[in-house]
């Protein structure tokens, strides 16, 4: 299943600057993403979904990513979130689908700068949360809070009951307008809008397709890496264009084709594109035939795969970067946004491998799982 077309690339493109300039996607964007399905895709039926496949969906992200990474990174965030909302309490999923299956809704996980208090018949919620990536187009946002003696839940809350301050200024992934939640006097939550971290880890829901037994994680660990995987691909793309485009490391294009050294840098890129796309896809194809139940052990395993996906684009963008030629330092070149935008994703917690990399390590040696978002 395709949602994403070539129109719809196009549209996307032609809003990219648009969108980094208001440090927002476009509404253009976001109209074109709901007409076409993407939003619905890891929605159940019921509620107007199209049940895609995790596989589908990433194949999507990517096409997103090769028109404009911010809007791949923001997008597939919000998108998401529709997998979310699927395994937590039918009550939560009435509340926010029954206006529609192309409601929206942003997260920020983090709960350090929240205060969660038991109340009765649910919880009393304040605080702050960063990185809300494209919350100023949701009417409903995800976030993470900490119970004293109970744990750590996910708490859905309407946009009547939050603001968003405008603190997105960066150097890369501009567009995603990833700004702040704030909720300054505590509001109520009620316990059918939350999200039990270890109902999460233990894939509780009441979901007939057996898709939404997929760990929750493991969707998520994959939206902050993938849209990387699209955005070298158009970075390529461009290196090679750019023998015709007058910003070569050469005047002489023929030099440019015969030199060994941009040859291998071609082949290097070319082969972590196809190397980190095999590795995702290979993944959820394990996880679907044995039925989305993979093992603790093989998710694990997915996790520090997920992990590394912005390290090897890194390594790929740089590999090309490097040798751009002295007008790459000229604001303006096409690589540069690219390059600003996939290092700057590096910098989210979920594509740190170090944590994950020893959790692995340490659990093949027979030390127990320390990480229950796998």
């Amino acid at each position: 299943m395709q949602t994403v077309t070539q129109e719809v690339s196009a549209i996307i493109a032609s809003h990219a600057e648009e969108t980094r300039n208001n440090r927002q996607i476009a509404d253009a964007v976001v109209e074109a993403l709901k007409d076409c399905g993407f939003f619905k895709m890891l929605l159940p039926k019921k509620w107007g979904g199209l049940e895609a496949t995790p596989q589908d969906f990433f194949a999507d992200q990517i096409r997103i990513a090769e028109a404009d990474m911010s809007t791949a990174w923001a997008m597939g965030i919000v998108a998401v979130h529709a997998f979310q909302i699927a395994i937590m309490s039918e009550q939560a999923q009435e509340d926010v689908y029954s206006t529609g299956p192309n409601t929206l809704i942003s997260s920020s996980y983090n709960p350090a700068g929240a205060k969660a208090t038991p109340c009765e018949g649910g919880f009393m919620l304040s605080g702050r949360w960063g990185w809300s990536s494209g919350s100023g187009h949701c009417t409903w946002v995800l976030l993470g809070g900490v119970i004293p003696g109970d744990g750590y839940r996910t708490f859905l809350v309407p946009r009547s009951d939050y603001t968003i301050e405008d603190t997105w200024d960066v150097m890369g992934l501009q567009g995603t307008g990833s700004n702040d939640v704030v909720i300054e006097t505590p509001i109520f939550v009620p316990e059918h809008r939350t999200h039990k971290q270890m109902d999460g880890f233990n894939c509780v829901n009441n979901q007939e397709n057996p898709m939404y037994s997929l760990p929750w994680a493991q969707t998520f660990i994959r939206v902050v890496n993938t849209s990387a995987i699209g955005a070298l691909q158009k970075a390529l793309n461009l290196f090679i264009e750019s023998r015709h485009a007058g910003w070569a490391t050469t005047t002489d294009m023929t030099k440019f084709a015969a030199d060994v050294d941009i040859q291998e840098r071609i082949a290097k890129v070319k082969n972590i594109i196809s190397e980190t796309k095999a590795v995702m896809f290979a993944n959820f194809d394990e996880m679907q035939a044995c039925n989305w139940k993979p093992s603790i052990e093989q998710r694990i395993l997915y996790r520090y795969q997920a992990s590394i996906v912005i390290e090897k684009c890194i390594e790929g963008i740089d590999t090309l970067f490097n040798v751009a030629g002295g007008r790459s330092v000229f604001n303006g070149h096409p690589l540069q946004q690219l390059w600003n935008d996939i290092h700057i994703g590096r910098c989210h917690v979920a594509n740190n491998p170090t944590t994950f990399a020893r959790n692995l390590g340490a659990t093949s040696l027979g030390i127990d799982n320390v990480d229950v978002f796998i």
